[in-house]
C-alpha cells in the first residue's frame, strides 16, 4: 500500500545515500568490477552502477545468505555445549538500485520462510534490510516481468520505489512502507510536494508473452508429457540457474567438525543438482536430468501458487543469462503453454 508519494531531484540522490550512510546502515548496491555488476557493500556513490538492466546475482543474498552460520557447538567430558543465532549478529542494512523483479523475490522469499514454520533467522534479516527499489526505464529480451505478475515499475518488496521522469529528470519517489517513511523522515529536505500524476511513460515496455494462470492450469496435465525431455537436453544440472534465481531458496544443512568443536551451517542448494533428492539407500526419485528440469518449473509455477498462493519467478530472465547451455526459460513456457496437453 503507497503511503506517500514525493518528488526527488536526481543531484539529491548522492545526498540520501549520504544520510543513509551516516544512520549506521550498511548499504548494498549494484557495483560493477571485472565485467559484471553485483551487489556488493559500498560507502562510495561514485561507484554504483545506476542504469543497468539487471545484475550478474540477485539481491537475494542480503535476505537469504549463500552460506550462513547457523550455531556453534563444543563437545566436552560433561557432554554438548550449543551457542545458538544471535540475533543481535544481524546489522541494518540498505539494500539500494534494486529492480522491481528483485524487490518482488524478497517478498516471495518470505512467503516460502514462513510457510510451515517461521524461520527466525531469515525474519531477522529480513527486518533489518530497507529496500529503496529503482523501477525500469529498459528491458531487454530476456525479461519477461509483466509475465510473472510484475512490472517495471511494480512496488510490490520495496520500502521506496524511485521512478526517474525522463532520461535527466527527477525521480517520483513512492513511499511504501513505515521503513520508507523513516527515511523520509530523516532526510526530509530532500523530497518535495509530488505533481506527477502518472509514471507509466517513463517505464520500459516489456509486452506479456504468456499467461500464468494458463500455464499453472496446463502443468497439472502435463507431467508425464515428453516435453520435460526434450527441453532438458541440452542441461548441464549445474546449478547456475537457482544460484542466480531471486527467489529459490533450496539449502542444505551441513556440519563443519574441527575437532570438539564447529559449527552448522546453512548453504544454498539446487533441485537441478543430481545428487538433491539422492538418498541413503541408493535410490534417487528424481535419477535423470528431465525429472529435475521439470520439478524446477512445477515448483514455481504449480506447487508455490497451490502451497504459498505466490508464483517462484519473477520473470527477471537471469537463469536464461545464466546458462550456459543457452537455456531461455521464456522461451520453454511459452512452448509450454502452447502444447497440447
Amino acid at each position: 500500500m503507497i503511503i506517500d508519494k514525493w518528488l526527488i531531484s536526481k543531484d539529491s540522490l548522492e545526498k540520501l545515500f549520504n544520510v543513509l550512510k551516516k544512520d549506521s546502515k550498511k548499504i548494498y548496491a549494484p557495483v560493477g568490477r571485472n565485467g559484471k555488476i553485483s551487489f556488493r557493500e559500498t560507502d562510495r556513490f561514485g561507484e554504483i552502477d545506476t542504469g543497468y538492466i539487471q545484475t550478474a546475482q540477485s539481491s537475494k543474498e542480503v535476505v537469504f545468505p549463500r552460506t550462513e552460520k547457523i550455531l556453534d557447538y563444543n563437545k566436552n567430558k560433561d557432554g554438548v555445549s550449543v551457542k545458538g543465532f544471535d540475533p543481535g549478529s544481524i546489522p541494518e542494512v540498505v539494500l539500494w538500485g534494486v529492480r522491481p523483479c528483485d524487490a518482488m523475490g524478497i517478498w516471495k522469499l518470505s512467503a516460502i520462510f514462513n510457510w510451515d514454520f517461521k524461520d527466525e533467522i531469515f525474519n531477522t534479516r529480513l527486518s533489518r534490510v530497507t529496500v529503496v527499489g529503482f523501477s525500469c526505464a529498459r528491458a531487454d529480451e530476456y525479461c519477461f516481468c509483466t509475465s510473472a505478475g510484475g512490472g517495471p515499475g511494480n512496488t510490490e518488496g520495496s520500502d521506496i520505489l524511485l521512478t526517474q521522469l525522463g532520461e535527466n529528470g527527477d525521480y517520483l519517489a513512492e513511499i511504501l512502507t513505515e521503513k520508507g517513511s523513516a527515511i523520509v523522515t530523516i532526510a526530509s529536505e530532500l523530497f518535495r510536494e509530488n505533481t506527477v500524476l502518472n509514471k507509466e511513460q517513463f517505464l520500459a515496455d516489456v509486452p506479456v508473452r504468456f499467461d500464468r494462470e494458463e500455464l499453472r492450469v496446463k502443468l497439472e496435465k502435463i507431467f508425464e508429457s515428453g516435453c520435460w525431455t526434450k527441453q532438458s537436453l541440452r542441461c548441464l544440472g549445474c546449478g547456475a540457474c537457482a544460484y542466480v534465481c531471486p527467489t529459490c531458496a533450496c539449502f542444505d544443512i551441513q556440519d563443519e567438525a574441527h575437532g570438539g568443536s564447529g559449527m552448522r551451517v546453512r548453504c544454498w542448494d539446487s533441485c537441478g543438482f543430481s545428487l538433491f533428492t539422492l538418498h541413503t539407500s541408493g535410490h534417487n526419485p528424481r535419477e535423470v536430468q528431465s525429472q529435475r528440469w521439470r520439478q524446477r518449473i512445477m515448483h514455481k509455477f504449480s506447487y508455490m501458487p497451490d502451497r504459498l498462493s505466490v508464483y517462484g519467478c519473477t520473470g527477471c530472465g537471469r537463469c536464461s543469462r545464466a546458462c550456459p547451455a543457452d537455456m531461455n526459460m521464456l522461451e520453454h513456457l511459452i512452448s509450454i503453454q502452447e502444447a497440447e496437453a
